[in-house]
């Protein structure tokens, strides 16, 4: 039977059902691999309750450094019996099956060009452990140590994460590297170690560190200055508003008095929740709130209020698949067209879309500075996949120094050197930009109704139709101007000047994105990409789209949302993009762009994506 063969570059994934200690054991696998210099890319695919679903972890390991789903299982661990028939039909042929084989193997699942791998866990486990609650927990740690011998792992590494878990707790760190120990020795007597697949030490890792999106983001409103949390707690969002709590307590402390120089406030519900938000934004504070699809439904006409009052107000959507409640442990990009024209009107907001937890930093401080220049909502837009996921990430760098950019604000001195009268919507240096004051500024100048009703130049009420249309007209220009504030696209000229094809693309589609067009050049076919990274768009999305004959828009959701917001606003015609679309909750894997991209530009002859894994006869 043929086997596959690979060094450091293998997908494996772990079929286990939720509440059962797996996580524990699979993160440490995972560790375990990028202490050994080895690049990964773990994707938790876990079900909306909290205990006795199905869960999944996918871990892929590339020593190249892609970094994005590949498709396709090269290794099955396989600890669920309620999974297993779905979990050995998504093997490769020339696969790895791992199971517990305290139980026999139904015959009927049984696949002839497939590897089966039993070790019995369950018997091992009695033989050692009498509590019941140990069996369980330990069972995942002694499949730990059997894929140790079986890939190679060094096992020192392993007991290495174990005592460094439990540092200081001897009577935690001997049963647990016991339990690696039966592992490996069943695996190592019982098999031919290692497997085809397997791992060795490489420096492919540098400072790199592992960190989700969330965290990530959390810290970033830290460095961005921001002082108020106000939320309503959903998944996949909760955790960002955590971190914010916790690395506040370290970084938003005042170090004479020791008291909070801080806020969070966990609201009633959404609306509150971005009603809090905008009132202390208004008030000069720099405050945000996280949320996901529903909340993003139920904050829209708060958003409309912040957009045509004009008070910086930043979110951030950790989105999910929808629509209603939809699958709340899934991941999708299917909040864009909501995000950016929430609200009822006309109403245009501006949207960040981070793809490594690293610009989930960035540009979470960098939202904050663009709301308050802009003195307009912005959201971030990140997906289950970045923010609760565990990614490589080259350190975030903070810088001390670093200057908030408040936007037109005026001061006592100013207010109290004006001779005319302040006009809070008066486009006074023609860039659709006004001045704005902060509550108290000057006891007798500068103040103003905040309102969501129409008004004039100098907030007072009104329904003249032309005062309307001249206050719409600036906030268009205001629009204009932010479209030189966002971050700019991201291209690559793989054609050097002279290509025909591009790929669009956005959030966490990159890494796919870019593994996929790598893979295409190799086959000789040569692809520009460019990927959004603000909107409004920059007028290098128009020129890309100008400048190539079929351009392709790869969009994790149903209605080609961002294909739709790119024919609204660069005025192109739907004919001109293609879409590949990606909804089915997972993250979009290289091998389905590049065959997606493959059946158009050469009919349905398509290849395999494994050009050097090639799969061998077992000696």
């Amino acid at each position: 039977m043929k086997r596959i063969e690979a060094v450091n570059d293998f997908v494996i994934k772990f079929a286990n059902v939720n509440g059962t200690g797996s996580a524990s054991a699979n993160n440490m696998f995972a560790k375990s691999l990028f202490r050994m210099g080895l690049p990964i890319s773990p994707k938790n695919i876990f079900p909306s309750n909290i205990q006795g679903l199905p869960t999944w972890y996918e871990v892929r390991v590339n020593e190249k450094g892609y970094l994005g789903r590949r498709g396709g299982v090269d290794m099955m661990v396989c600890m669920n019996p309620q999974s297993m028939a779905k979990d050995i039909q998504e093997v490769e042929s020339g696969g790895y099956f791992f199971y517990d084989s305290s139980k026999p193997l139904d015959l009927r699942m049984m696949r002839s060009d497939i590897h089966f791998i039993g070790v019995p866990l369950k018997d091992l486990c009695q033989r050692e452990y009498s509590d019941a609650r140990q069996q369980q927990l330990f069972r995942n740690i002694i499949y730990v140590g059997a894929l140790s011998a079986l890939l190679d792992i060094e096992f020192e590494v392993l007991t290495g994460l174990v005592s460094d878990q439990f540092r200081g707790k001897e009577k935690l760190i001997t049963p647990n590297v016991r339990a690696l120990e039966i592992g490996y020795h069943y695996a190592a007597e019982h098999y031919q170690c290692p497997l085809g697949i397997r791992v060795e030490r490489r420096d492919a890792v540098g400072d790199q560190i592992l960190i989700d999106g969330n965290t990530a983001a959390s810290l970033g409103a830290i460095y961005g200055g921001a002082t108020v949390a106000a939320w309503y707690p959903i998944t996949p969002s909760t955790s960002v508003v955590d971190g914010f709590d916790k690395y506040c307590k370290r970084l938003r402390i005042d170090p004479g008095s020791g008291s909070k120089n801080y806020a969070i406030v966990q609201a009633e519900d959404e609306l509150a929740a971005i009603g809090m938000v905008i009132g202390a934004s208004w008030n000069g504070a720099r405050a945000f709130t996280a949320t996901s699809g529903p909340g993003i439904s139920l904050m829209s006409e708060f958003l409309g209020l912040a957009y045509f009052a004009e008070i910086p107000t930043v979110l951030i959507d950790v989105q999910r698949a929808g629509p209603s409640t939809g699958m709340p442990t899934r991941t999708q990009q299917s909040d864009v067209l909501a995000c950016a024209y929430a609200s009822h009107g006309d109403t245009k907001h501006v949207l960040l879309f981070p793809s490594t937890p690293r610009e989930c930093f960035e540009m979470t401080a960098e939202a904050f500075d663009l709301a308050e220049s802009l003195q307009t909502p912005v959201i971030m837009l990140t997906d289950l996949d970045l923010g609760m996921n565990d990614t490589m990430s080259p350190p975030l760098v903070w810088d001390d120094k670093r200057e908030y950019q408040r936007g037109k604000v005026f001061n006592e001195e100013q207010l109290e050197a004006m001779s005319e009268r302040f006009g809070r919507y008066l486009d006074v240096d023609g860039d659709g930009i006004p001045y704005r004051t902060y509550p108290g500024t000057h006891p007798t100048k500068g103040a103003f109704f905040t309102r969501g009703t129409s008004r004039d130049e100098y907030a007072v009420y009104t329904e003249d139709g032309d005062a309307y249309e001249k206050n719409m007209q600036r906030l268009l220009k205001k629009w204009d101007t932010a479209k030189n504030l966002v971050p700019m696209p991201e291209i690559i000229d793989a054609s050097k000047g002279g290509g025909k094809v591009g790929v669009i693309h956005f959030g966490t589609s990159r890494e796919a994105t870019l593994e996929a067009v790598d893979t295409l050049a190799a086959e000789g076919i040569a692809i520009d990409t460019l990927r959004i990274k603000g909107f409004p768009f920059h007028k290098s999305v128009d020129a890309f789209i100008e400048q190539h004959d079929t351009v392709f828009v790869v969009d994790q959701n149903r209605d080609a949302q961002m294909r739709t917001l790119l024919v609204n606003e660069c005025l192109v015609s739907p004919r001109d993009l293609i879409s590949i679309l990606n909804y089915n909750g997972t993250p979009i894997s290289a091998r389905k762009i590049r065959e997606e991209i493959i059946a158009v530009l050469r009919g349905d002859n398509v290849r395999p994506i494994h050009k050097k894994k090639m799969a061998k006869e077992s000696v």
